[in-house]
């Protein structure tokens, strides 16, 4: 039981590193990319990545488990953005905190954040489990 236990842990983590790369990527090659690939892709992997890291933690919970409280997370990340004390400013003016923190409020970010979960579900219940239960 243990053995699967890790296993699950190791495939989400590649997951997680596997989302990361997407996203920077994306960021850092954006020029070379179509526009909506580039304003879109980013924020749609960081929520992505938040999902898979809650599977890696909890590899065992229910997807809709999953989705929700990635979904609940990565919206607190973004109204945090709303806050604007001269410490959280200090730290978003970071790379670190840059990018998991980010600059300001969107709401065009939740429907990407939102997206970007159900993506990785629907990858994670189609592909992920599948080669887990064998």
């Amino acid at each position: 039981m243990k053995s699967v236990l890790i296993r699950d842990r190791m495939i989400y983590f590649f997951a997680v590193m596997m989302t990361m790369a997407a996203g920077l990527a994306s960021r850092h090659y954006g020029e070379r990319l179509p526009d909506w690939v580039h304003e879109h892709f980013g924020d749609a992997c960081w929520a992505g990545m938040i999902y898979f890291g809650v599977r890696m933690i909890w590899p065992h919970c229910s997807l809709v488990w999953a989705m929700c409280f990635s979904c609940i997370f990565s919206w607190l990340i973004e109204f945090s953005q709303l806050i604007q004390t001269p410490w959280l400013i200090e730290l978003r003016s970071t790379v670190l905190g840059a990018l998991i923190l980010g600059h300001g409020f969107l709401v065009s970010d939740l429907i990407r954040y939102t997206v970007g979960i159900l993506c990785m579900a629907v990858i994670d219940r189609y592909f992920l489990r599948n080669k887990m239960t064998r």
